[in-house]
């Protein structure tokens, strides 16, 4: 049996025994946090680093959380709405007037956040290198045309997101994404997460396990939508040029604990341990929806809120949202719970879109808790 570290409360007992499973089966190492009230009542870790199981996960690790990113993201642009200088109903243009190119004149900011754009991907051929540069990156996305009528279909934008909501942010603030959520959100919070990891975090982090590589089909180089442009092999994760870029869609590096302590301040009417960076309507609007319905880009049922997936009847609480990481990783923010549930680990798995097995058992476990 694996020894996990760190402190529960004998409420969230289930939490440690869940995450204990995960790392005794499938996981090499992981760390999970449960935050209520603001406050930690679970805060775990265990396992390796490393996949020859050497290096033991310590209480600082940090690893690459790929699409978990996109709640931080949300976040900072929900941030700027709440004081009044970003609105998600305006058109992209009043902030970005490249935008209105190409039949965009019409795009809101709304659109952005709930992935209904039509700009899920980019129509030019991509490289991961190009997505480092995020001049030319959020350029070319200005210039091309929309894939569907904005607003009236919902398609995942897997990386798109981050450079379209991270360019809003800029020219509003000035900052780019990864500055100003280190500024305004994480720092506030003292929350060891990261968009863009600066070289002295480098011995803290975890590389990612990556699944095997699927085997592309010569005659699908560009699935529906432009799914996989660029083309992003899982260990690029690993790479330096990665870990400094600024991929605010997709590169974010934290662990559980500093992903569910920034996250719940969503969960709690936008103040927590003394930090007040929401109202609590500006946290409601993260649960208007924006689309119902299949994704064309997932080919699955969705339902988007403002920069997060919304429950569609599978969570026990009507007010929550989520959003996970490729390969496994995962946050649920429940505003009626008021907690903030997390996990972060380096082993991928290929089991699906919206995750696998391991976090939803500790989402399970987490609300076995809650319900005492």
């Amino acid at each position: 049996m694996v020894e996990i570290s760190g402190t529960c409360t004998d409420q969230f007992a289930a939490v440690r025994t869940a995450l204990t499973a995960s790392l005794d089966d499938q996981d090499v190492g992981a760390s999970v946090a449960v935050y209520v009230d603001g406050e930690p009542v679970a805060d775990l870790w265990g396992g390796h680093i490393d996949e020859a199981r050497t290096v033991p996960w310590e209480r600082d690790t940090l690893t690459n959380t790929w699409s978990t990113t996109k709640t931080m993201t949300a976040l900072c642009a929900l941030v700027l709405a709440d004081r009044g200088e970003l609105d998600p109903d305006a058109p992209v243009a009043r902030y970005w007037p490249e935008f209105a190119a190409n039949g965009k004149d019409d795009v809101r900011v709304r659109h952005l956040l709930g992935h209904t754009a039509g700009l899920p991907t980019w129509d030019e051929p991509m490289t991961v290198e190009d997505l480092y540069d995020r001049p030319a990156a959020t350029a070319l996305l200005a210039a091309q045309a929309p894939a569907w009528k904005p607003g009236a279909e919902g398609g995942y934008h897997a990386v798109t997101y981050g450079h379209l909501v991270g360019e809003v942010v800029r020219r509003i603030t000035g900052r780019s994404l990864g500055v100003f959520f280190a500024e305004e959100i994480a720092g506030p919070l003292g929350a060891d997460f990261h968009i863009g990891l600066p070289a002295e975090h480098d011995h803290r982090v975890a590389p990612v396990i990556a699944p095997p590589e699927r085997v592309p089909d010569p005659d699908a180089a560009l699935p529906r939508d432009g799914v996989g442009n660029p083309h992003i092999p899982a260990a690029t994760a690993n790479t330096e040029a990665w870990r400094r870029a600024e991929i605010p869609a997709a590169n974010g590096h934290g662990n559980a604990r500093s992903v569910a302590a920034v996250q719940s301040v969503l969960a709690c009417g936008g103040t927590v341990r003394g930090v007040r960076l929401l109202s609590e309507a500006g946290c409601e609007r993260a649960l208007e929806e924006q689309f119902l319905g299949t994704d064309r880009v997932l080919g699955v049922p969705m339902r988007w809120g403002l920069g997060y997936g919304l429950n569609g009847g599978q969570l026990p609480n009507p007010r929550t949202c989520f959003w996970g990481g490729w390969g496994g990783s995962m946050v649920l923010v429940d505003l009626d719970a008021r907690m903030s549930v997390a996990y972060v680990m380096n082993r991928m798995l290929d089991q699906g879109a919206l995750g696998d097995d391991r976090a939803f058992m500790i989402l399970a476990a987490a609300y076995e808790g809650l319900s005492g």
